[in-house]
């Protein structure tokens, strides 16, 4: 609760720049929430998460803009994230029969033919410029900026303050929709479809079916965040949801801890947050080049990916459970404290009273025995 209310008080107090990475981070999170589910509940490798982004986001600006039916928004993004689900849908036969590796390079042609699509499909997504974002109304209230402007508190509420407050409501959704799926019968269904597909079909769990709902679920999770994301951008264009989004994707459920909500979450902020402010912050960074100095030295992008690839290795050295587990073993030890003087002193004084006792027991049965032997 306190964490809830922290959250919805950070509009009061950040500037438009940290509201975007927060934005940002919430809409990777959500996404990485469902890529978690596939790969780290169901055990299912998946590549193609950027093309179910990508079927979110630009079918929510193709639905609700022009050209396009020019539906109204919040109906837009409904149906851009079943659209998502019915293509994970379409998918879900391959990703019933095959698994691992293969799943994984079968779904890395989604991606390439996605990114064809988007490139080629000129009347509907806009080609290599893309397209811009018609911004959300729900009930005649606009998340973007309007003309008087809103001010809340005192505070003047543009788009990044309105849609902080979207992409909290559609987090909290997938925070516990997610949870409850994994505490749930399907969430056991799954982790036992991981840990042995034959045992989980003595115990009576219909096998393609579980996984072909995990990759439906995936997708629409995938969407969900394709949605927000575009919201958050404004514009849209087919490079951004390319085979590198995906392994970023990758890296935040391996980062985070596969298989947990809040580890997801933890990675998805760790991959998303650290580009954006080494790029902001590249000034002061040694060995980083600010954006567009052309010095030669390593740009802000590419140092966050490799502090986040090194990030992975020692996880999966030293933590293999992720921040998640690190976190939890964290806990544990803290709530092992050790003993305090009061307890001490209390052992101490049983022990003197013990020892007393046995003492006096002992002179007892010593007279006692002398008592014996007095005629």
């Amino acid at each position: 609760m306190l964490a809830a209310l922290l959250l919805c008080a950070l509009p009061f107090y950040l500037d438009a720049f940290w509201l975007r990475i927060g934005l940002f981070s919430m809409a990777a999170a959500i996404g990485a929430v469902g890529l978690s589910l596939l790969s780290g509940t169901a055990g299912q490798l998946s590549l193609g998460h950027a093309f179910f982004l990508a079927v979110g986001a630009y079918g929510y600006v193709w639905l609700a803009g022009e050209p396009g039916p020019g539906l109204p928004p919040l109906l837009a993004a409904v149906l851009a994230v079943l659209l998502a689900g019915a293509a994970g849908g379409l998918f879900s036969p391959v990703a019933g029969r095959v698994k691992g590796v293969y799943l994984g390079v079968a779904t890395l042609a989604l991606v390439f033919l996605g990114h064809h699509v988007l490139l080629t499909a000129d009347s509907v997504t806009g080609g290599f410029n893309g397209r811009s974002v018609p911004p959300l109304e729900i009930g005649g209230f606009a998340f973007a900026e309007t003309d008087p402007g809103l001010t809340v508190l005192g505070v003047p509420f543009g788009a990044e303050e309105r849609l902080w407050y979207l992409g909290l409501a559609l987090f909290a959704l997938t925070w516990f929709t997610a949870r409850g799926v994994l505490r749930g019968r399907p969430g056991r269904a799954l982790s036992a479809l991981r840990d042995s597909e034959t045992a989980a079909s003595v115990m009576g769990v219909p096998v393609a079916r579980y996984r072909s709902a995990a990759f439906v679920v995936s997708s629409m999770y995938a969407g969900l965040a394709g949605v927000l994301l575009a919201l958050s951008f404004r514009r849209v264009v087919p490079d951004y949801f390319s085979l590198l989004l995906s392994v970023d994707y990758l890296a935040m459920i391996v980062i985070g801890g596969l298989g947990s909500v809040a580890g997801a979450t933890a990675g998805a902020v760790f991959v998303t947050a650290l580009p954006l402010l080494m790029t902001r912050y590249a000034d002061q960074l040694p060995l980083v080049a600010t954006p567009g100095s052309g010095d030669g030295s390593i740009g802000p992008t590419e140092a966050a990916r490799y502090l986040y690839g090194a990030a992975i290795v020692v996880i999966l050295l030293y933590a293999p459970d992720g921040l998640h587990g690190l976190a939890r073993r964290t806990r544990a030890r803290l709530r092992r404290r050790p003993p305090g003087p009061s307890s001490a002193t209390t052992a101490a004084t049983q022990d003197a009273a013990a020892t007393a006792t046995t003492a006096t027991s002992a002179t007892t049965a010593t007279s006692a025995r002398a008592k014996e032997h007095t005629p």
